[in-house]
């Protein structure tokens, strides 16, 4: 720092051009601190000059800090321009799939203002939110959107404490090891193979799909890792960050409990296909009659369905609208999901007269849709209500166990086993035919309460219409008190035998009224 400029400016394998640039005001040989030593004069104009030799030192030293601050400066702004780069284009390849429905500039606006209730944590009507999702949702704000709705959905429903998560942290939990390490690495290839985040082996997208199944396996240690939560859990990292995706996960499995469908036992998946089955056996028969006739159970088509919620099979965009209505209306949106795909190509199947051919056309065809199929079903699914239906299958499945368990138990170990197949037979018949019964009964007490809701609509505007009469009647009487008080005696006795005449011959009354 005791050097010149111009002494630092010859120094050995120095560019120029590399060098930081010099203070304007140079200083001359004489201002060196050496050279001012060795003079040892007091002279005042000399005073004068080495005080500015000081000063001109120390603008050249602010000088050097100013110019490393701008370098650093520049660095860091050229390190977060690739950041943002490689953020917008990580963005760009997460969402490259084709969407179903056109999302319009105004629902693009409303969305904007309903997140703004997100941050706020305010609770919107989900009468209108039901009617945004179904004009569309935004490709762009669909994570964020995922979110509001599950805020939403929080806001109205709390899990009971025994039912809640671990609180631990995503941070937390991926510092911890898996016992469920090689199952999640086996399936990471398996997963979206086509799409270009996850398609590059332990790439960005493959580390992250393995992060958070990894994460969610050690917070569940009840279902661990099974297959089909890889392609959730995908779904949900092309929409948003490893802990933003971490956070929905959880949301889907406890607060909207499809962890039960991935439970060992996989108890939950079997009352599924029992519910889709009489779905199919009460809304569309022949082709139920078909599917029964060719032995296909749901299990064989639907089971996939239900364990990736559509996504193993079926176009990103047709997944992406699925799953704008599963964070709206919860597991029930994949039965009425499967129905549609069922009964719009209801046709087709019944063409079919194999087994290998129905299946082929379940697997291949069926996910093979064109757009405005995609939307017709979507439009479908949002019309649909099919929730008290959904419960009474359950109970009835929970019935029949209880019945073929006791069944068994009272069976003796030497009775044959034609004889067990036979009672199963007759049991399943019987079954059908109280299933139906009790169908019609539904459809009666659904009649009656209709009708009911139409007699106390009635009763409410007779009443209604009685105490308008009532008021009516009260202001005529007072009209009449205040017309006796006014008129004479003589003109109120002929009013009265007037009244009277009227009363008794209600013809005159008529032919009054009919005078002009």
């Amino acid at each position: 720092m005791n050097k010149s400029p111009s002494a630092m400016q010859q120094q050995d394998g120095l560019d120029r051009s590399e060098l930081l640039p010099l203070s304007p005001l140079s200083p001359t040989m004489e201002e060196e601190p050496l050279v001012i030593f060795l003079s040892g004069e007091d002279d005042p104009e000399k005073i004068e000059e080495r005080k500015k030799s000081k000063e001109l030192r120390s603008l050249w030293r602010k000088a050097i800090h100013q110019q490393i601050l701008l370098l650093r400066m520049e660095k860091e702004n050229q390190k977060l321009e690739g950041a943002s780069r490689d953020e917008l284009q990580s963005r760009k390849v997460k969402l490259d799939y084709e969407e179903v429905g056109v999302c319009q500039k105004e629902v693009f606006i409303t969305w904007d203002k309903k997140l703004l209730n997100c941050r706020a944590k305010i609770r919107c009507d989900m009468e209108d939110i039901h009617t945004l999702l179904k004009e569309g949702v935004p490709k762009s704000r669909r994570g964020e959107i995922w979110q509001f709705l599950a805020l939403q959905y929080r806001l109205r429903h709390r899990l009971p404490n025994k039912q809640q998560p671990p609180d631990i942290s995503y941070k937390e939990l991926l510092k911890q090891l898996t016992a469920q390490q090689h199952a999640i690495l086996v399936d990471l290839g398996r997963t979206f193979p086509t799409h270009p985040y996850f398609s590059v082996q332990l790439g960005a997208g493959q580390l992250s799909l393995f992060n958070l199944l990894k994460a969610y396996s050690l917070l569940d240690k009840e279902v661990g890792y099974c297959q089909g939560i890889s392609f959730v859990a995908g779904v949900l990292l092309l929409h948003m960050s490893e802990e933003q995706a971490f956070e929905m996960l959880k949301f889907l499995m406890y607060d909207l409990g499809f962890r039960k469908q991935y439970r060992p036992d996989m108890m939950s998946l079997q009352i599924q296909m029992y519910q889709l089955s009489r779905l199919l056996h009460d809304y569309h028969r022949d082709l139920y009659n078909h599917l029964e006739e060719n032995e296909i159970s749901p299990s064989l088509y639907a089971a996939p369905w239900f364990l990736t919620l559509f996504a193993s099979q079926f176009s990103l965009g047709f997944v992406a609208r699925v799953f704008d209505i599963i964070f709206l209306q919860g597991t029930e949106v994949i039965f009425k999901v499967a129905l549609s795909l069922l009964s719009s190509q209801e046709t087709l199947i019944m063409e079919c007269e194999s087994f290998e051919n129905i299946v082929e056309f379940l697997k291949s065809t069926l996910p093979d849709m064109n757009t405005s199929e995609m939307e017709k079903i979507i439009t479908q699914v949002f019309e649909m209500d099919i929730s008290k239906q959904l419960h009474a299958y359950e109970v009835e499945y929970h019935v029949l166990q209880d019945e073929l368990q006791e069944s068994s138990y009272a069976c003796e170990d030497s009775e044959p086993l034609e004889k067990l197949e036979r009672a199963n037979s007759q049991l399943k018949r019987q079954n059908m035919d109280l299933l139906e019964k009790l169908q019609v009964a539904h459809a009666k007490i659904q009649t009656l309460e209709s009708n009911l809701e139409n007699l106390l609509t009635r009763e409410t505007k007779m009443k209604s219409l009685i105490r308008t009469l009532e008021q009516e009647k009260m202001a005529y009487q007072k009209t009449v008190e205040q017309l006796r008080k006014l008129l004479p005696a003589d003109a109120l006795a002929n009013c009265e035998l007037l009244l009277r005449d009227l009363n008794c011959n209600p013809n005159n009354k008529a032919k009054m009224g009919n005078k002009p």
